[in-house]
């Protein structure tokens, strides 16, 4: 069965129904059920909580927009059974544009107020005063450590989510915290 190292780095969405399509909760949670492994419709229903033929819209959906596909198909008393992957191993989304929303954050959350509450989480948010350069080497330390953590990702043990922001705050909320 091919494995996530088979696949390529990166997926730009670049199109409207590309964005769509990512754009939406339950096709991101199936999308993260594909991360490390294909399943099928069946299987993907049972791991969201989802019947069976909302779980089939949703991948149908993803699959003509290029960002999941069938990698395996076997019978099962006289049905075909389709195995689905994701096209690539990380999804790279484009720049929202100032006020837009950014999809990915907006997921993250939803993600994370869902897990449950009294599960092992590590949440903070920090304020700090960068150089440009401080800022770059930050940003780059935290890609290299979460890539060194994806390469450790064993598809048998329980899903975890990691997601980091690094962003320099427009700037009038800058200029309304030196005021204070």
């Amino acid at each position: 069965m091919p494995s996530t190292d088979d696949l390529p780095d990166a997926f730009h969405v670049t199109t409207d129904e590309q964005l769509r399509a990512v754009s939406n909760l339950t096709r991101h949670r199936i999308m993260a059920v594909l991360r490390f492994e294909p399943a099928t419709i069946t299987q993907i229903a049972e791991r969201i909580g989802l019947a069976k033929g909302s779980s089939s819209y949703h991948v149908r959906l993803l699959e003509r927009a290029g960002l999941v596909k069938v990698v395996r198909t076997r019978k099962v008393r006289g049905v075909t059974e389709r195995y689905y992957a994701m096209a690539a191993r990380s999804i790279v989304l484009p720049d929202p544009g100032d006020g837009g929303p950014d999809v990915l954050m907006r997921h993250a959350v939803a993600d994370l107020e869902a897990a449950p509450a009294d599960g092992e989480r590590h949440v903070g948010m920090m304020h700090l005063r960068l150089t440009d350069e401080q800022f770059s080497e930050l940003g780059a330390r935290l890609q290299a450590l979460a890539q060194e953590y994806r390469e450790l990702s064993d598809p048998s043990l329980p899903d975890t989510s990691l997601v980091f922001a690094l962003f320099h705050p427009a700037s009038g909320e800058q200029t309304e915290g030196a005021a204070k």
